[in-house]
């Protein structure tokens, strides 16, 4: 088993910035995507929205609402994906969950692993 654990949000202004970070421990030999969704008040788990993914290789891909105001970045040898948020918008309100693709000790495909969620409010 693998598990996911999130830090940073909170609370910021308009404008403002704030960091996530999410790290994975158990039985990993590599993880292959990593990615942050976001799940707006009231939606539902299946109306996850992609915030931003990087590959194994480092490459990003960023959801057009996020793009030149969110960052992405990985660290392979702490198993660890962050998201730095500049410029925030009210709209940019979500739980905020990580992603990982792993490849597990003994296990033959990659698994999917999510975090437990963190909040981010950004008021106006």
């Amino acid at each position: 088993q693998v598990q996911l654990v999130e830090s940073g949000g909170g609370l910021a202004q308009t404008g403002g910035s704030l960091s996530l970070s999410c790290t994975a421990s158990g039985r990993i030999v590599a993880i292959d995507t990593m990615s942050w969704y976001r799940q707006a008040p009231g939606n539902q788990r299946d109306q996850r929205e992609l915030v931003a993914e990087i590959t194994s290789s480092g490459r990003p891909n960023y959801a057009g609402s996020v793009k030149g105001r969110f960052t992405i970045s990985r660290e392979d040898d702490k198993n660890s994906v962050s998201l730095e948020m500049n410029s925030l918008k009210p709209e940019d309100s979500a739980v905020y969950y990580c992603k990982m693709e792993v490849r597990e000790r003994l296990v033959p495909l990659p698994q999917t692993y999510w975090g437990q969620g963190t909040r981010v409010t950004v008021s106006s």
